[in-house]
């Protein structure tokens, strides 16, 4: 009989070993999943200090760590409240597996589980959390040949990368750093025992919606440890009181949105897993200078909006908010010798706008294109000295069988007869200009804005009056011509890239020759004067040498600042975003000039140890004409006959084109 009854349990032995064995064959490769762990990661973006402007990710915020740099106490904690037999096991727990056996027949039902972390991690990354005999069975057989495949310490690394801990914070140290603002080494006893309660109810746990109940977890888990020896008394009361500040943030913690959105749209081509490949993207923008860029911006948009209330007020016209909605301004800095981009800001208010003007929105740059025209012209044997005719002209033409007129005219509805070019510039004077780049011949002006960059540029006299399309950022690399002495930088953003494999890839700058320093120096200093003296002296900043140009275009629809001090570029735009008209007084030297000046201020604040001075080129000579200093070069030499002309006899001239 016995001989039997043996036989029996042999065969009942061998065809559930041979049961378990089938439905391990069936789920074998799932461990797969748990060995080559690769989850989502957070993408973090830091600016050129290291300073952390903003996290990115897709369905989970999670930033890896490894095991060697996760601190003992948290595994101590973790182990000590979730599975103390972790170390000894074999990936499950025998013991805890009877007891838990046992209650739940007398419950009639699953009450307890006994899950070590190993079957917690194979039920988290596995396996589904339904309450079934045959799921923990697969549970079980997975855990047991996990751990003959990693050990304890990938094992935990895992868990701990992986698991959720509430407020949408995957991993723990995005939860240290969430919670506490705090990387994992600096947390505090306390802190700790939170982060470790979480995982097994960490929406109801989570701090910043039960702090109270929070804090109750977090001390059983210090009272864990000092049953366990773990602890010394000391160490336990202490963290028995302590009740640690925590912080309800958001999960990207973008501090710079414009610059953020860009960086992406940049790379998602060549890289598709940009905001949830735990890359570390070094960026070249400061958060200083880009913060103060944004309040520049707002300072001209309100004081551009208290204008026109004003204007409203004394002209009895009723309040028009469409105004306040279409209203916008970009702006870009960069460093003028490497085209590292410092500040880039698309809007006056990304909550309102994510349209990035910055970088999306062509507008006509108007007369802040002028300076290429005189720079062309000056390479052609002109010298700041030299004589311009600033008379009316008519200019007929035909349009489609049509025959039309037109009339350019000045600003201030004037003109001067005779003007040097240094003025002309300096005072943004249209007649004069327009017939500098007729004499100058308009090919070669087209030929050379289209060497600095420029496309789809009109091939006619309209060329003068900046009626082409540019965005604020590629204005940014045309100006560099003059920025940085002749030599053109490209703006770029993106400084390092870092892999979650530790592979790094470094931008580097790139550069074109395209004038001299002596040539563009001619430039600099009748663009001092535009601050100084000119159009722009709202856009001066003491203690500095700055030199620029502005911009406004027909009907005051575009307001323009392009300028740059010895080591610093900077674009400023502002208009209208239905492109209307704004107000008839809202010029470039009004509206973009001081938030141009208000950024250099306040930049200079932080930076006193920039360049203040431009230097002169050993190859730029001065002398007297007409009894005031001038430079000239080799290519440019002064004039040799001083004309002294009045208005008096000159009147309109029509000419053809």
């Amino acid at each position: 009989m016995i001989k039997y009854i043996f036989g029996f349990i042999l065969l009942v032995t061998l065809a559930v070993l041979g049961w378990l064995y089938t439905l391990y064959d069936e789920i074998k490769h799932d461990i797969d999943k748990v060995v080559n762990y690769s989850p989502k990661q957070s993408t973090q973006f830091f600016d050129k200090n290291g300073k952390l402007i903003a996290n990115t990710f897709t369905g989970e915020n999670r930033e890896y760590v490894k095991y060697d740099d996760i601190p003992a106490r948290i595994i101590e904690g973790l182990v000590a409240i979730e599975d103390t037999q972790y170390f000894e096991h074999i990936g499950i727990n025998p013991d805890a597996i009877s007891r838990a056996i046992i209650k739940d027949i007398k419950a009639g039902g699953f009450v307890e589980g006994a899950s070590t972390l190993t079957q917690q991690l194979i039920k988290m990354l596995v396996l589904s959390s339904e309450k079934k005999l045959i799921r923990k069975i697969k549970e079980a057989l997975l855990a047991i040949r996990l751990e003959t495949i990693l050990t304890k310490e990938e094992i935990l690394e895992r868990y701990l990368n992986n698991v959720y801990f509430g407020h949408g914070y995957y991993g723990i140290r995005t939860a240290a750093r969430g919670y506490f603002k705090k990387d994992l080494y600096e947390l505090s006893l306390k802190e700790m025992a939170i982060l470790v309660g979480l995982p097994r109810a960490p929406s109801f746990y989570a701090p910043t919606k039960n702090l109270k109940i929070s804090l109750a977890r977090a001390n059983q888990v210090i009272t864990r440890l000092n049953t366990l020896g773990w602890i010394n008394k000391e160490q336990y009361e202490t963290a028995i009181k302590e009740v640690p500040k925590i912080y309800n943030q958001t999960l990207t913690k973008n501090k710079a949105p414009y610059v953020i959105d860009y960086v992406i749209k940049t790379l998602r081509d060549d890289i598709p897993d940009i905001k949830s490949g735990g890359y570390k993207i070094k960026l070249t923008i400061d958060l200083e200078a880009q913060e103060i860029a944004k309040k520049a911006l707002k300072l001209s948009y309100n004081q551009a909006l208290k204008r026109d209330l004003d204007f409203r007020k004394r002209s009895n016209k009723p309040n028009d908010d469409s105004y306040v909605k279409e209203l916008n301004g970009a702006l870009v800095s960069i460093e003028s010798n490497t085209g590292k981009i410092l500040a880039l800001v698309g809007g006056i208010d990304y909550q309102k706008s994510m349209f990035n003007r910055a970088v999306q929105s062509k507008r006509q740059p108007g007369s802040s294109i002028k300076p290429f025209l005189y720079q062309i012209a000056l390479n052609e044997g002109r010298n700041p000295a030299s004589q311009l005719i600033d008379i009316s002209r008519t200019y007929d033409y035909t349009v489609n069988g049509v025959d039309k007129k037109w009339q350019p005219r000045n600003y201030e509805q004037n003109f001067k007869g005779f003007i040097n070019l240094r003025e002309s510039l300096v005072h943004s004077r249209n007649l004069s200009t327009i017939n500098l780049v007729t004499d100058t011949g308009i090919n070669i002006v087209y030929k050379g804005l289209e060497s600095y960059g420029f496309t789809n540029l009109p091939n006619d006299l309209s060329i003068t009056l900046g009626t082409m399309s540019v965005s604020p950022l590629e204005f940014s690399e045309y100006y560099s011509i003059f920025a940085n002495n002749g030599t053109q930088v490209k703006p770029y953003i993106i400084e390092e890239i870092t892999n979650n494999a530790g592979e790094t890839v470094t931008f580097e700058p790139q550069t074109k020759e395209i004038n001299t320093p002596e040539q563009t120096f001619l430039i600099t200093s009748i663009l001092k004067d535009v601050v100084t003296r000119g159009t722009a002296r709202q856009a001066k900043v003491p203690g500095i040498e700055l030199a620029g140009k502005t911009g406004t275009t027909n009907n005051n629809i575009d307001g323009w600042f392009c300028g740059y001090s010895p080591s610093i570029e900077t674009i400023v735009w502002f208009g209208n975003d239905n492109n209307k008209p704004m107000r008839r007084s809202e010029t470039g030297g009004r509206i973009a000039a001081p938030a141009f000046s208000y950024y250099y201020k306040n930049y200079l604040k932080l930076h006193p140890e920039i360049a203040r001075s431009f230097i002169k080129p050993s190859k730029v000579y001065t002398s007297k004409i007409n009894g005031k200093t001038e430079y000239y070069t080799d290519t440019s030499p002064l004039p040799e006959i001083d004309i002294n002309t009045t208005t008096e006899n000159l009147g309109d001239e029509v000419i053809e084109f």
